[in-house]
């Protein structure tokens, strides 16, 4: 989980893997059981890449600087492109994320964002097994 007490570290250090791969980061803000970021993705580095190499080394970076050994993120993640003139408005939302989730949980968020980009394997019944934690 995500402690209040460091997040600001993690972003920071998110935001540095970003800059790594070429791919600036515009907003990052995480309540407790995930995080939003918000970049500009390089043209020359994969999306999986990417998100790879921020999860891989974001988990070594909470496990040994913050003593949370064995952290990992859950397998998948959401990506969804954002046109300019929406630019903004996704910039505010993130900034605004934990003030959001006290009203919407992840998993209603995650459900309407497929929906409305009509993600063509979107399955809430996949995506929200049983087996898995449900977050939000």
């Amino acid at each position: 989980m995500i402690d209040p007490l460091w997040e600001r570290e993690l972003h920071n250090y998110m935001g540095a893997i970003l800059h790594e791969y070429q791919s600036h980061a515009i907003a990052i803000n995480s309540v407790p059981d995930h995080i939003h970021i918000l970049f500009l993705l390089s043209k020359n580095h994969a999306l999986a890449s990417v998100v790879q190499k921020l999860k891989q080394n974001s988990s070594i970076w909470i496990g040994k600087s913050k003593g949370l050994h064995g952290f990992k993120w859950q397998k998948g993640y959401g990506a969804f492109s954002v046109s300019q003139s929406k630019l903004e408005t996704v910039k505010r939302y993130i900034h605004r994320q934990k003030e959001h989730h006290n009203k919407v949980s992840l998993e209603a968020e995650i459900s309407k964002l497929c929906l409305a980009y009509q993600a063509p394997n979107f399955n809430p019944d996949y995506y929200w097994r049983d087996d898995q934690p449900k977050l939000g």
